[in-house]
């Protein structure tokens, strides 16, 4: 049985997930990543790769109890496994509604649900929920993918209050614009509308053009493995545009700061 810490990170497959498996794995930890479809996976050193979809929760029991099987323990869960979506909100269904939740939120929820059995048993633990500064500032045309990440910043905190009798943490990281071809390739909602035509391309060029000039994953991956290792704090935000966009937040007057966004997205 393994004497380091034991880590579950989830969505591996590409962006800041595979970063963040890589990192906890060079900081000699006993890594576990998930991924949709074994078979196409590639590799990541030091990292196990488990089959897993976090839409379904025998795939997710299975998991956890082939970790626990193999290192008795599981001392951090990292959330980040995620879906984006682009679209008005008149534009976007209730069915692509629901599916963005059942990843962003659902599946979240899912894995937190599989693992504190065993993290309460443990009487110790750290969860880390990759949210972002969507989570706290609002978006043009990212309605649905916004309201996701509110939704895991209110469900962390109010999970951290009722598992710290446990020993366990959680913790929120928000990163802004990252070089990921998840946001390089958003997909947009089915239905387009054509009054909103004109600034949802806008809006998109803009999206494209923070990301192609972003930072890679690997400044996230950093936070999120401090965050995971390091003193207990609820939010981390990677250096940079995140962390200034939370102290925008916390001490600017509404009215500037609403300016700033609409101009960092193209609009008037």
């Amino acid at each position: 049985m393994s004497t380091s810490k034991v880590v579950l990170v989830t969505g591996v497959s590409s962006g800041i997930g595979r970063a963040t498996a890589l990192k906890f794995a060079e900081a000699g930890c006993s890594v576990y990543g998930t991924v949709r479809n074994l078979a196409k996976a590639q590799a990541i050193a030091g990292v196990t790769l488990i089959e897993m979809d976090v839409r379904n929760e025998d795939s997710i029991e299975r998991s956890i109890l082939n970790i626990i099987a193999q290192d008795g323990r599981i001392d951090v869960l990292i959330n980040s496994a995620g879906v984006t979506l682009l679209g008005a909100t008149e534009e976007t269904s209730i069915f692509e509604a629901q599916t963005l939740f059942d990843t962003n939120l659902f599946g979240l929820l899912r894995t937190i649900q599989a693992v504190l059995p065993h993290m309460r048993e443990q009487r110790s633990g750290r969860i880390v929920n990759v949210s972002s500064v969507l989570g706290f500032l609002p978006a043009p045309y990212m309605a649905l993918y916004a309201a996701s990440k509110y939704a895991v910043e209110g469900l962390s905190e109010t999970l951290d209050h009722e598992v710290r009798q446990f020993g366990i943490r959680v913790t929120l990281v928000e990163p802004s614009f990252t070089k990921t071809k998840l946001d390089l390739n958003a997909p947009e909602a089915t239905l387009m509308i054509a009054a909103y035509q004109r600034e949802r391309a806008i809006v998109s060029n803009a999206i494209r053009k923070n990301v192609q000039k972003a930072p890679t994953p690997d400044a996230v991956a950093v936070t999120i493995v401090r965050a995971a290792l390091e003193g207990w704090k609820m939010r981390h935000t990677p250096k940079g545009e995140a962390s200034l966009l939370a102290k925008l937040r916390r001490f600017m007057p509404a009215g500037p700061v609403e300016k700033g966004l609409r101009k960092t997205f193209g609009l008037s």
